[in-house]
């Protein structure tokens, strides 16, 4: 079979192929070859380096910039994404890398077992270079719930040991917690967040003061996804150790998010799900074990190495994986790191800032997110006084087909709508969402 492109549409392929262009390509019955898709890749590469080395001397790159940046996405015409706390999308090389992976194992089934293995080491070093740690502390899952099991059923804990959650934690960083307060009896203890969280001291000194000598762990949220907290993990950290306590984070949404360093941060474990503002594709996942905890935590899954210790492969026996998942994850690793973590940080949390700021003139507002950017991210979730949420959900979507969710509990008081603000949402967008508020304010529906 001959794979090479035809003349007329290398051209489309070198300019970074439209997203038409792109579906028509899948369509002619997997007519991409690896050549193809990687000289795609290669275009969106070029594409970004050229903009990066006009826009150097900025900070933080005015619109032209992203905009640029948001046709690298595979949005649907006028599809606007503002709810990547669920599932993000995948940037164009993120997609192609999955398909090629993908097409080795329908063609070349050998290259699954014999080289394919070897491409997974390198994402997970690509994964540990972009936490700032070493490979032999990562763990390749399949999501955050995966990993918060992991340290729950891995701790040698007994009855009357006690653990600290905070009262705004994820189903998947509570029940694995609760089973083990079933089997084995140990305790656990809420500490209030509040809404929002108004500084760091406030949440260090509640969970400080909440702290026995029976406490072995704080289990939190680093990304909160009921009210968008960045909860202080260092700061936890610095006073948890001094009391011999662990610090467990469920960082759900912070890889893609935040320009994180694991190893500054000094937490013990620490899971994610690079499906949300990395790029990646779900159902791959990340688990971060400190060096010197490796030793004292069991492995869930046991098959052949559960037992070899020097470093955290041994919780990583699942047998045969979906491996074309796992190399997506290092190219949508690749993806960022050619914008840049820090650069991607400011922007999220620019946007943000604008849409919070903006929120608070309109009469009625309850912010459930702080303000303060070192405690809040690209999550901001709030409620309108007299307008119900699902109604905002319906409204905005079906307006101006912009997705957001609901998010957190009437009897709570945390019921409201959580809206994501990642590198591909504009201030345009922004506006016409804020416009959709306040005119549901107003009408109070």
């Amino acid at each position: 079979m001959n794979n090479r492109v035809p003349e007329n549409e290398e051209k489309d392929v070198f300019r970074g192929v439209s997203r038409r262009d792109f579906v028509r390509y899948l369509v002619a019955g997997s007519a991409l070859s690896i050549t193809a898709l990687n000289r795609m890749n290669a275009a969106v590469y070029q594409s970004i380096t050229s903009l990066n080395q006009k826009y150097i001397e900025d900070e933080s790159p005015d619109g032209v910039y992203w905009e640029a940046l948001s046709k690298h996405f595979m949005f649907q015409d006028g599809f606007i994404m503002m709810n990547n706390g669920t599932v993000g999308p995948m940037p164009k090389p993120v997609f192609n890398t999955l398909l090629k992976a993908f097409k080795v194992q329908a063609t070349n089934p050998y290259d699954v077992y014999s080289f394919i293995p070897r491409k997974r080491s390198e994402v997970r070093a690509k994964v540990a270079a972009f936490l700032g740690t070493s490979e032999d502390n990562i763990v390749l899952t399949r999501n955050t719930t995966e990993g918060m099991n992991f340290s729950a059923n891995g701790l040698d804990l007994k009855e009357g040991d006690e653990i600290l959650l905070s009262d705004m934690e994820h189903p998947g960083g509570t029940h694995p917690w609760n089973l083990k307060r079933a089997r084995y009896g140990i305790t656990i203890k809420t500490v209030p967040l509040g809404l929002p969280s108004k500084s760091v001291e406030q949440v260090v000194g509640a969970f400080e003061k909440a702290i026995t000598p029976k406490t072995k762990a704080i289990s939190i949220s680093q990304t909160v996804f009921i009210s968008g907290l960045i909860a202080p993990i260092k700061e936890l950290c610095e006073m948890a150790h001094k009391k011999g306590v662990l610090v467990i984070a469920d960082s759900a949404h912070g890889i893609g998010m935040l320009d994180m360093n694991l190893e500054t941060m000094g937490v013990d474990l620490f899971a994610t799900s690079p499906y949300k503002w990395l790029g990646a594709p779900c159902g791959v996942g990340v688990f971060y074990v400190k060096k010197e905890l490796q030793d004292k935590l069991w492995p869930t899954i046991a098959s052949s190495g559960w037992d070899r210790e020097g470093t955290a492969a041994r919780f990583e026996t699942l047998g045969q994986r979906a491996d074309p998942l796992i190399i997506a994850l290092g190219e949508a690793i690749d993806f960022q790191n050619r914008i840049g973590k820090h650069r991607i940080e400011k922007r999220i949390k620019t946007m943000a800032g604008y849409l919070k700021r903006e929120l608070g003139r309109i009469p009625g507002i309850k912010l459930h997110t702080p303000m303060d950017p070192y405690l809040s991210g690209g999550l901001t979730a709030f409620s309108v006084e007299g307008v119900d949420p699902r109604k905002m959900v319906d409204y905005v979507r079906e307006k101006y087909n912009i997705v957001i969710r609901t998010i957190g509990n009437p009897q709570r008081g945390t019921y409201g709508v959580r809206v994501s603000t990642h590198i591909f949402v504009s201030m345009k967008h922004i506006d016409m969402f804020l416009e959709g508020v306040g005119h549901l304010a107003r009408r109070k529906v």
